[in-house]
């Protein structure tokens, strides 16, 4: 059982980039880990957190995500849905059964995971709940139509659950990430948007489309993340989408 002292919060995907930096991050700030994912972590996950691994893709796998948590805590905090996959494949080429699984996995799973976490995080009296979308969800690329589709439904998912969850004291935010270097930006770097033989030379050809001239690190979304997920610093942010992209919507794309 956590201590009641702590806050409590539950991150998908948290064996990811994304994912780890926020581990790191909130288990720095005095926060209880409650991690998912459905590769291992290996080590170095919190001592007084709890890592659960599982495919939150599956319903019944999020039923069992939940049933864990709430032996383990009475409440939450923030849930961060941050788990997601992607298929870098032109839209005509992509299968139902392809579409099905980037839809489950990171718009579904949201859904299904945050009407599990309602009583957690009415329990605590109110909290937070911290989506992660993408800047695919307001402008988007070649070949990655069903990961575009998804972030796009999870950011209208978040406006909705803003206006529902609001009467409990319960937040909902979205982080719009643009080029981070992840593992997920890095298999998506053959997609043919960016020119270049090597991973080197895409990842700068990547990073010269940004306004700063460079990609984002796992741990600055981390922060974005923390501001949205701690009610001392957003308390009164609900139902929006904080963009952090080095400013690559800022710029058109025929300058």
């Amino acid at each position: 059982m956590s201590d009641d002292r702590s806050r409590v919060m539950l991150i998908t995907g948290a064996a990811g980039g994304i994912g780890r930096a926020c581990v790191q991050l909130f288990t720095e700030n005095g926060w209880c880990v409650i991690g998912v994912d459905r590769a291992d972590f290996g080590d170095g996950f919190p001592a007084n957190g709890l890592f659960i691994r599982a495919d939150i893709s599956r319903p019944e796998e999020i039923h069992l995500i939940y049933d864990r948590a709430s032996a383990f805590t009475d409440s939450l905090d923030a849930v961060v849905n941050n788990a997601s996959i992607q298929v870098n494949k032109p839209m005509l080429e992509i299968s139902v059964e392809e579409w099905d699984l980037v839809m489950a996995s990171n718009l579904r799973s949201a859904f299904l995971g945050v009407k599990l976490a309602y009583p957690l995080l009415k329990a605590r009296g109110g909290g937070a709940i911290v989506n992660t979308s993408s800047v695919h969800a307001v402008a988007t690329s070649v070949n990655i139509t069903a990961y575009a589709a998804s972030k796009g439904g999870l950011l209208a998912l978040t406006r909705a659950m803003a206006i529902e969850f609001a009467p409990d004291n319960i937040r909902a935010n979205a982080v719009l990430p643009g080029a981070v270097d992840t593992p997920m930006l890095r298999d998506g770097l053959g997609r043919g948007h960016l020119g270049g033989t090597s991973i080197t030379e895409r990842l700068d050809n990547l990073a010269r489309k940004t306004v700063n001239g460079r990609i984002g690190t796992p741990e600055e979304i981390a922060h974005a993340i923390y501001f949205l997920a701690d009610g001392t610093q957003s308390s009164f942010m609900t139902g929006q989408a904080l963009v952090v992209d080095g400013g690559a919507t800022a710029r058109l794309s025929t300058e």
